[in-house]
């Protein structure tokens, strides 16, 4: 996580707002202040020249009042000198304006004593108001020459009685000394201020730090924290918000560091389960796209998770024509598809489930992939079988039964065709016994019955012989044997009636199978310590392609010519089984028109010469 800057931290914020919460303070005590202070001086300044500017119209008022006229000159030179001896401070200009002519008779003015304005008109509105209405009007005005503030008013000299307006007196007061001591004290307080904000700042700066370090620990630890590194906790020190906000830190650690420690817990096991499930596991989002995938079902689909992760399943699993959208997944719960090649068949089971929220909300779903190919397999031919044998035994029943009709119908009677019809009847009755013997054996081999064998040790070869001359004394004369027995001695460990039942139900073959004047070859050898046994004979041969089902139940090549000369199309069959339970391995090769030969192998116990 990038560092944070001193000019983005909360601690800068911090100070920020604790100097601006005491410039604010500092702002408002001091407007409040200078006002009140500006507003107290102007008062005492006011007072002060109302003060005089009384004392001097009394002093007027009483020259005026004196047994003389307006116009004695003797009252001029009085006014005057009231006027100089007045008390001329902050006082800038005065003027003594006669009420009878409206002239100017005693002046001053500053520092000079200027009697230029002696004798002059006075026009002045404020001046005319004090005359005529007896007013005692001020007001501000800024000096241009000088930029200070003046106060100009005038008074009205009445008389004793306030009958009659005797002059009026014309004023203009310097305030400038009142503002210039209100702007020393706004610098001394400006002053102090800069010194308050340095030394706020620099305890605001501490204060913040004070405060912000244990933010700061919390936020190294959330970074370690976010490693899954648990095992440190923040210090906590005191018991204000701060305090408290540590202690619960540190319990959200304890808690994330229990719940990590359950949810690896629990991911271990579902990654273990889903590693080890002989299913695929697919798992998609709530549109279908694939998030999750499981080795078994990347072995399925042939793709691994890479490939196909974010498309979706419907595409990936070929369902376009069975699904259109993922919402009819929940309905259809499981479908077969069939991802068959031209060199090897595959079918596979896939059940579907919706995966919910804590809502209830469908979050996604869970799709679960089961290789069927082989119970398809076995299914099917569970179903050939059946179908089998129930053709194989309604064949001889049907004949049986249309004999049987016959005798009871009166053919018995007949002493020509009656043992025909019987003997018919009696072969087809040898022939459901031969086909029920079969499928009890089989039944018992596919079991695993382990009291269907009695293995004893046997010299092969010796035995192979007597097997071969049983039939070469009853064969006919269309066929020729030929043995071509290693002059040695073979012992297997073998059950010796279910073996002589395999070479007779191979021989059988070859001889049912052979052309007349065709020849039936017989060998035993050894390969690789095991013994290597063959028959082959020169008959009409089997397809290519046909060759390995000829050891299924009921296949035939040539199923007519198969019923003609008899048999129930298990005798390879039960032939497979015997072998493979003496751990041997049966098979056959053949050209269509030269002929088919059966080898199969059993594991040698010993191997001496024989002795002539």
């Amino acid at each position: 996580m990038k560092k944070v800057g001193f000019f983005q931290s909360v601690r800068l914020k911090l100070t920020i707002v604790y100097i601006l919460l005491l410039l604010l303070g500092i702002q408002v005590i001091g407007s409040y202040f200078v006002g009140e202070l500006e507003d107290e001086l102007k008062r005492n300044f006011n007072e002060s020249i109302d003060s005089r500017l009384r004392s001097l119209t009394f002093s007027l008022q009483n020259s005026y009042e004196a047994e003389r006229g307006d116009s004695d000159p003797s009252l001029e030179s009085e006014v005057q000198s009231l006027i100089d001896d007045f008390n001329q401070n902050d006082i800038r200009k005065l003027q003594v304006i006669n009420y009878s002519n409206r002239r100017v008779i005693a002046t001053y003015s500053g520092d000079d004593f200027d009697q230029s304005d002696v004798g002059k008109k006075a026009n002045d509105p404020i001046i005319t108001s004090a005359l005529l209405y007896k007013s005692s009007d001020s007001n501000i005005k800024l000096d241009p020459s000088t930029e200070k503030r003046l106060r100009v008013g005038a008074r009205p000299v009445e008389s004793s009685n306030g009958e009659k307006v005797h002059a009026a007196i014309y004023y203009q007061a310097n305030m400038g000394e009142v503002y210039d001591q209100l702007q020393d004290i706004n610098n001394i307080f400006a002053r102090g201020t800069v010194l308050a904000i340095t030394v706020t700042a620099l305890l605001g700066i501490l204060m913040a730090r004070t405060i912000t370090k244990p933010l700061s620990e919390m936020r190294r630890q959330a970074q370690i924290m976010a490693t899954g590194d648990f095992s440190q906790k923040v210090s906590v020190q005191g018991n204000d918000e701060i305090g408290q906000l540590g202690v619960t830190f540190n319990d959200l650690n304890d808690k994330l560091k229990q719940s990590q420690a359950t949810t690896e817990g629990e991911r271990r096991k579902l990654s273990s389960v889903l590693s080890n499930m002989s299913d695929g596991v697919i798992a998609t989002d709530r549109l279908g796209a694939i998030t999750l995938m499981n080795a078994p079902a990347s072995k399925l689909i042939g793709q691994s998770i890479e490939e196909v992760q974010g498309q979706s399943l419907i595409d990936i699993l070929g369902l376009t024509d069975q699904i259109n959208d993922m919402g009819d997944i929940d309905s259809i719960g499981s479908v077969i598809i069939d991802l068959s090649s031209e060199d090897q068949p595959l079918l596979l089971k896939s059940n579907f489930s919706v995966v919910q929220d804590e809502h209830g909300e469908m979050d996604g779903f869970i799709t679960v992939l089961s290789d069927v190919t082989e119970q398809e397999k076995v299914e099917q031919e569970r179903r050939e079988f059946v179908s089998n044998v129930s053709h194989e035994l309604r064949t001889p029943l049907t004949t049986m039964r249309s004999y049987l009709e016959a005798l009871t119908d009166g053919a018995w009677e007949d002493k020509e065709i009656a043992p025909r019809f019987l003997d018919v009847t009696q072969n087809e009755t040898d022939r459901m016994i031969r086909l029920v013997n079969d499928l009890l054996q089989l039944s018992k081999m596919d079991r695993k019955d382990s009291t269907g064998l009695f293995k004893e040790k046997v010299e092969f070869v010796e035995h192979f012989s007597q097997v071969i001359d049983r039939f070469e004394m009853s064969r006919n004369e269309k066929n020729t044997f030929s043995r071509e027995l290693a002059n040695q001695n073979f012992f297997v460990w073998i059950d010796k009636d279910k073996i002589t039942q395999v070479l007779d139900n191979i021989i059988s073959n070859a001889i049912k199978y052979s052309p007349e004047g065709g020849t039936i070859t017989f060998k035993a050898e050894t390969l690789k310590k095991q013994l290597l046994v063959s028959v082959s004979d020169q008959g009409m041969g089997i397809p290519t392609e046909t060759v390995d089902k000829i050891f299924d139940r009921f296949y035939r090549v040539d199923k007519a010519r198969s019923r003609e000369i008899g048999g129930t199309g298990l005798g390879l069959a039960i032939a497979r089984e015997i072998i493979e339970s003496h751990h041997g391995q049966i098979w056959a090769n053949s050209q269509e028109g030269k002929g088919t030969t059966i080898f199969f192998t059993l594991p040698l116990i010993n191997q001496k010469r024989r002795k002539n």
